[in-house]
């Protein structure tokens, strides 16, 4: 899930990443982009027809979804990505339904979300004198490594691209937005 993402092309490489991975990409509004810039469909290649993209007015509409969706109450799901502060990302444990949870490319998550939550913070570990990492660069890193974590099955791969039989078709990111139940919206 990203909150507030500024830059078109870290979330095209997010949703590429959930096409890898066929993992839903959840967007919290406002986006600093339209989700037709010609940057988000190039960043998502031509793997738009596999992202299943759900778009969320806000924090609070988002959280009600997300509580729907499973049995394991939101609090204890939740694993809020920050370059300041919680736990190494590599000493957390990770369950198959956390909700990994992004700030914006230049302020991060929203304070009381954190606060909120601040037994549920996750950094990556950096250098001094490092502000942060690239947000798609901490979305790939937080999203392989939940995911080898949690058991989750990894993604099968032979190492062979077989496009996907609507690779050719000029797909964009409006088109691919569905409710937080998968559906597509109208």
């Amino acid at each position: 899930m990203l909150v507030a993402p500024e830059i078109p092309h870290n979330t095209g490489c997010a949703a590429r990443l959930a096409a890898a991975t066929g993992l839903r990409l959840h967007l919290v509004e406002p986006l600093g982009f339209s989700l037709a810039d010609r940057y988000l469909k190039r960043a998502g290649l031509d793997y738009w027809p596999q992202v299943e993209l759900v778009l969320h007015a806000d924090w609070e509409t988002a959280a009600r979804a997300l509580e729907a969706s499973s049995d394991r109450p939101l609090d204890g799901r939740l694993r809020l990505f920050s370059a300041r502060g919680g736990a190494s990302l590599f000493d957390c444990a990770f369950e198959r339904d956390d909700v990994l949870v992004f700030g914006g490319e230049s302020a991060g998550l929203p304070a009381e979300l954190l606060a909120a939550h601040a037994d549920r913070r996750v950094y990556v570990p950096i250098r001094p004198g490092v502000r942060s990492l690239n947000l798609a660069n901490t979305v790939c890193l937080g999203v392989y490594t939940a995911l080898d974590r949690s058991g989750a099955p990894m993604p099968a791969n032979d190492g062979a691209y077989r496009a996907h039989p609507r690779a050719s078709e000029d797909v964009r990111p409006p088109e691919r937005v569905v409710d937080a139940g998968g559906r597509e919206r109208a």
